[in-house]
């Protein structure tokens, strides 16, 4: 019964939110320097010179210089979905399929910027003509693990995207399978490495970053932000053989977005806030529950109000909410949760809500 619960459940839905227990070794590999002493630098340095000095370039791969490298590993997650008690279980009934549909001629007749939430993580920018599109997932992608945000629409229906924004590797936020129903001529932004999974989709106009590098078109500029997290592609994979990052985008229409990506809580918001005068913060909110399990890999409802605080944006939004149940509260949770929280201190008139298939126009 144990084991049918964890295939239920999926060895790769595993992969994106437990690192093997090899992960730590990986980490402390960079010659003299060991992750201790990594993170202890780190700690007395802007994010800039961290970066400059690459601290999170390590061993075959990257380090994440933020967090010690003790993440959950295989006894940790059937110690959570074998033996832990669910404390939202019985409200699991009340979840409901969803169907997703996106008015897109509305959004292509806007000359402005938009920012339509298609589902999960997945948003599509469109700027003055041009669209990004972030983290596409179209389908589910967990054989396991119900999809409760279906699109409704033909994906070969939306705009077509003049880049794709991928924000690290895993296979909730890099599909392959979404990413082979786009044009392989598509260019591709992403964190440095991937080269094997778009080589093998022959999408060849790439664009790599590292963090606090960009790309730049036409008055619009693109930077990859660090931030507290990890990637990994399969549970036998090695991890972090691929960079990770969040995203500035400074736009041609005027205001500038923030793209959190996946990401545990970092007090470093206030120094990218110091950097960027961000006008829409649109930050992960989703499989943050067990806290004893999750916190270092996603940010919970006041651990994201407090970064958007620290960030200094304007406005709050919240996506990879309603598609898969990757943690333990029920998928339609994360908005009703940070409302809650947004309300405590006062910031209600500040955040943003959309439902999937919904378009904020600027």
């Amino acid at each position: 019964m144990f084991l049918r619960r964890i295939a239920r459940w999926g060895l790769t839905a595993a992969a994106a939110l437990v690192p093997p227990a090899g992960l730590a070794a990986a980490e402390t590999a960079r010659g003299m320097d060991g992750e201790a002493e990594i993170r202890r630098r780190a700690a007395g340095l802007e994010l800039r010179e961290l970066v400059r000095l690459k601290l999170h370039h390590g061993g075959p791969g990257f380090i994440n210089p933020f967090v010690r490298g003790e993440y959950g590993n295989l006894g940790r997650l059937l110690k959570w979905k074998l033996f832990s008690r669910n404390r939202f279980k019985s409200e699991y009934a009340g979840e409901t399929v969803r169907p997703v549909s996106v008015d897109w001629d509305r959004v292509r007749r806007h000359d402005g910027l938009a920012v339509t939430f298609i589902k999960h993580a997945t948003i599509m920018i469109s700027d003055r003509g041009r669209r990004l599109l972030v983290d596409p997932v179209f389908q589910s992608i967990f054989p396991t693990i119900k999809d409760f945000s279906p699109l409704a629409f033909d994906p070969a229906d939306m705009p077509r995207p003049d880049h794709v924004l991928i924000t690290h590797g895993h296979r909730d936020h890099l599909d392959v399978d979404s990413l082979a129903s786009l044009d392989p001529a598509t260019h591709v932004i992403s964190p440095l490495g991937h080269d094997g999974v778009f080589g093998d989709l022959n999408m060849n106009r790439r664009t790599r970053l590292d963090w606090f590098e960009a790309f730049r078109e036409d008055g619009r500029e693109i930077i990859l932000a660090p931030c507290n997290h990890w990637s990994m592609r399969g549970p036998f994979d090695p991890p972090n053989r691929s960079l990770w990052g969040s995203y500035v985008v400074k736009t041609a229409s005027g205001p500038t977005l923030f793209i959190s990506g996946d990401v545990g809580f970092l007090d470093r918001y206030g120094e990218l806030g110091q950097l960027y005068d961000v006008d829409l913060a649109v930050f992960n909110l989703g499989a943050y529950e067990p806290r004893w399990f999750m916190k270092k890999h996603h940010m919970n409802p006041a651990e994201v109000v407090r970064s958007f605080r620290e960030l200094g944006a304007k406005r709050l939004m919240v996506v990879h909410w309603g598609t898969f149940r990757l943690g333990d509260e029920p998928v339609h949770h994360p908005p009703r949760d940070v409302r809650e929280e947004m309300e405590r201190h006062g910031l209600l008139d500040r955040l943003v809500h959309l439902d999937h298939g919904q378009t904020l126009f600027f």
